[in-house]
């Protein structure tokens, strides 16, 4: 009979980001110990909030099953003497089966024909297989952050105050230092701080409801958007949406409890950013706004508990805050009493990194590059807004407001400048400059930001793969992989058109002077082909989430040095690949590519010579091959991707013919080579856009 089980962990409040990536060990550790031990079971669920991590299985099976698995033994000629008496190899077998030899089977491998037995193994009981499963977990979450305390010699995120370990109705026995596993949790710590006997599992969520718990981390999070829009609305305002502090506030608390408070008006002139940073870093607080977008001097505070002196809770939050909105006011004055040129020669003493320099290092590196940009891609009316604009980007970084709050570089700079009179372009590519900053942000929308943009993270792409610290499956210290897709959605998105093969070149050789003396290990690939390298991957896996993988391969395979154009190749082939017709074309072409790949080699090189041609397909094809080549030319000077695709697949009958009419492999050497050399010219032609022998024409059709 199936039943339920139940495990949670209860502790003291564990920091809010710590919680999801807890739970998602806890069931991954689970999944995985009754997966290996055969243990059915139905959903699983987990619940977190700040005290405690659980996770609920669905209908656990009895025991795991039972499995019949075939064991080799000795071979046949290892298990019998010339007098066909069994030896000792295959009497150790059979007593290790537990089996005459005599009822040993025998199996054909590969290798030869070898002893065999069919081995049952029995499925053990739920009940041994669970404590020690729920023990691995417990003890397997991977906290960022773990403690100690006490003489307990175990580590986790914070002290563990009780275990409820249930089995249907029993407790099963899990240990953690000194506690021990039962039924008994625990609700809010102080609406209802009694203790709580759990029956069985089932009860398990409704029963902490009632003790004023919401454990479903989804249900919590969906009644903190409820109740904090509400309470923006109530006051006249509206929430200013921000997903990641809902996330973080849904897992400080228990049962959410917004209230709206208010700050002085006078704040409003500091800039938005400021205000907002202000109360979302330091307080979790939520800002609000009015109908057009601006903030209004209001914020709503999420609290654990209702309140029930709302004028005396709300002291204590607007208090706080007030002091945080003095300090950030007393920044921002300062600050703007240096203006931002005078603030650069300190760059010179902050460190970019170890081996690559100072920031002051930093931006002389990517000025330059950005400058180089703009000229290649056509924008070189800029210069002066990029030279300036990139000697100011990084000046903020060393001012007092973003020594305190990180998250404003930028925008700090860009309030600066404008406050020390530096033109609107030159302020807002200070700002620009690090935008987009994530999966979800805007991109630049003028040029001068955007090529200091990319040329600040091309720098910090080459000189850390340079210095041979390049991100690891499991670490990306420096940000790479988010860097390199931004540099790929800058470009794509403002339609840059500049070799990427040249601006990796260039970067690397503005951070020669850092890197010429580095030692490589040996067999380690150059620099440039690891950036490269880079990029490719973060172009086949982005454009992988919206094209057939084969098709992004086979487009990646002839180039990508022009992002804009690799793109449009990949759009045009997408929409021939999608035509019902494409397998039989596809394999036309990919026989071309083959024999030249077998063929190509082997011959010398030079031009197809028409006047060696015999037959009359060959001719045909030559023709149409002729004027195929003219028209896709013209069609590849004006990006017409899908023309010149059209053009050369219209070649596909006079190819079907050749191969059918035509031996390739003649006898005649001086006919053989002429032939793969024209087969060659033809793969080239198809090359313009995209390699055809990576489409998986054959599978896609099945």
């Amino acid at each position: 009979m199936a039943r339920d089980l139940l495990l949670e962990v209860g502790s003291e409040e564990i920091p809010a980001s710590f919680i999801l990536p807890a739970l998602e060990d806890l069931k991954r550790i689970l999944t995985e110990r009754m997966a290996a031990a055969r243990l059915k079971h139905g959903e699983i669920r987990t619940f977190g909030t700040p005290r405690r991590l659980a996770v609920w299985v669905k209908d656990v099976a009895d025991s795991g099953e039972d499995v019949t698995t075939e064991k080799l033994g000795p071979s046949a000629k290892a298990a019998f003497d010339k007098e066909g008496k069994p030896t000792v190899a295959a009497t150790k077998f059979a007593e290790s089966v537990k089996l005459p030899v005599g009822e040993l089977g025998r199996t054909q491998t590969p290798k030869g024909e070898y002893l065999s037995a069919k081995v049952q193994e029995k499925g053990r009981p739920a009940t041994e297989i669970l404590p020690e499963a729920l023990h691995a977990a417990v003890h397997g979450i991977n906290f960022r952050k773990s403690m100690r305390w006490g003489d307990v010699d175990q580590a986790f995120a914070r002290p563990v105050q009780w275990l409820v370990a249930l089995l249907g109705g029993d407790v099963l026995p899990v240990v953690f230092g000194d506690v021990k596993s039962g039924r008994t949790t625990y609700g809010h710590r102080f609406l209802a701080p009694a203790p709580i006997e759990l029956t069985r599992p089932a009860d398990y969520e409704a029963a902490l409801e009632k003790a004023h718990v919401i454990p479903d981390v989804a249900k919590r999070r969906a009644q903190l958007v409820e109740k904090i829009r509400a309470a923006a609305k109530g006051s006249g305002g509206q929430l200013l949406e921000d997903e990641s502090l809902v996330d973080q506030v849904t897992n400080l608390v228990e049962l959410p409890s917004p209230v709206v408070g208010t700050f002085e008006e006078r704040h409003l002139d500091l800039p938005p950013e400021v205000l907002v940073q202000e109360m979302k870093s330091h307080q979790r607080y939520f800002s609000l706004t009015d109908a057009k977008g601006k903030l209004l001097p209001k914020f709503i505070a999420v609290s654990n508990t209702p309140v029930k002196d709302e004028k005396l809770s709300l002291r204590g939050y607007e208090r706080v805050l007030r002091s945080r909105l003095a300090d950030g006011r007393f920044f921002f004055d300062e600050d703007r009493k240096t203006p931002l040129i005078e603030r650069v020669p300190k760059l010179a003493r902050v460190v970019w990194q170890g081996q690559l320099g100072s920031y002051a290092e930093k931006v002389d590196r990517f000025r330059a590059l950005a400058v180089f940009l703009a000229e290649k891609a056509g924008k070189k009316e800029h210069r002066s807004t990029i030279e300036q604009a990139a000697t100011l980007a990084k000046a903020d970084l060393v001012t007092g407001m973003v020594g305190e709050f990180p998250e404003l570089q930028g925008v700090m700079g860009r309030e600066y400048a404008r406050a020390a009179g530096e033109p609107e372009a030159v302020a807002l590519a200070i700002f620009e400059h690090y935008l987009p900053r994530n999966a979800n942000d805007s991109l630049p929308t003028q040029d001068p930001g955007a090529f200091i943009g990319l040329a600040d993270r091309l720098d910090t792409l080459c000189g850390i793969f340079a210095i041979g610290k390049g991100p690891t499956g499991a670490a990306d210290p420096f940000g790479l992989r988010r860097a390199c897709l931004a540099i790929i959605n800058i470009v794509l998105g403002r339609g840059y058109r500049f070799p990427l093969s040249a601006a990796v070149d260039e970067a690397l050789k503005l951070l020669d002077p850092k890197i010429r003396d580095l030692k490589r290990k040996a067999g380690e690939p150059a620099p440039r082909e690891q950036v490269l390298e880079f990029f490719r991957g973060r172009l086949k896996a982005l454009w992988s989430e919206t094209y057939r993988t084969d098709v992004v391969e086979a487009v990646l395979s002839v180039g990508f040095d022009d992002l804009v154009a690799a793109r449009k190749r990949l759009e045009a082939l997408s929409g021939l690949v999608g035509r019902a017709d494409f397998t039989p074309l596809a394999a036309a072409f990919k026989r071309v590519v083959n024999i030249v790949e077998k063929q190509g080699k082997d011959v010398s090189k030079g031009q197809t010579d028409p006047a060696r041609f015999r037959d009359e397909p060959e001719k045909h094809l030559h023709a149409a091959f002729t004027q195929a080549r003219g028209k896709v030319a013209e069609f590849l000077k004006s990006d017409d991707f899908s023309g010149a695709l059209k053009e050369i697949t219209g070649l596909k009958p006079a190819v079907d013919t050749f191969f059918d009419k035509v031996t390739v492999m003649a006898e005649d050497k001086d006919l053989r080579e002429n032939r793969v050399r024209f087969l060659t010219e033809i793969g080239a032609l198809f090359n313009e856009v995209a390699d055809f022998s990576k489409i998986q024409a054959e599978a896609a059709a099945a």
